[in-house]
């Protein structure tokens, strides 16, 4: 699993005009891809590290603010542009594969007592985020 990962002062998803997902911050906004080996104890890793990144003012995670994130399903992050200037997909996992193991972060984050907002799987999604820092990483899992 991969997730690129901003630290943000507010972030929304909005989906045919209406916002399905929003968060105040400090937070933390995830995109997160899944390619074809990804499992369900990798979601849970992947949402143990973001609930413990420790990216927020002071060096300090969501799990110690209770602060909220906003997670999004993001299949071209396993894009490959490396050869012309068509990208291939061929290491995103297919829709069946992947929206399960998504929800499998979001729900791990859940149990962890995250708040957590979402977009909506497989929607052409429109975000909007106040990039606090700035501050981006690339996590994988």
């Amino acid at each position: 699993m991969r997730s690129v990962v901003q630290r943000v002062s507010e972030a929304s998803v909005t989906v045919d005009g209406r916002v399905v997902g929003a968060i105040e911050g400090p937070g933390l906004m995830a995109l997160v891809g899944v390619t074809h080996d990804d499992t369900p104890e990798k979601a849970r890793r992947l949402a143990a590290k973001l609930w413990g990144l420790r990216i927020l003012d002071d060096e300090r995670s969501c799990s110690d603010l209770n602060a909220p994130l906003l997670v999004i399903s993001q299949f071209t992050l396993y894009g490959d542009a490396r050869k012309g200037r068509r990208p291939t997909w061929i290491e995103a996992a297919p829709g069946p594969v992947a929206e399960p193991l998504v929800e499998a972060v979001v729900n791990e984050l859940r149990a962890l007592s995250a708040k957590v907002e979402t977009g909506v799987f497989g929607a052409d999604m429109k975000v909007a985020l106040v990039n606090d820092g700035p501050i981006t990483l690339i996590v994988e899992i």
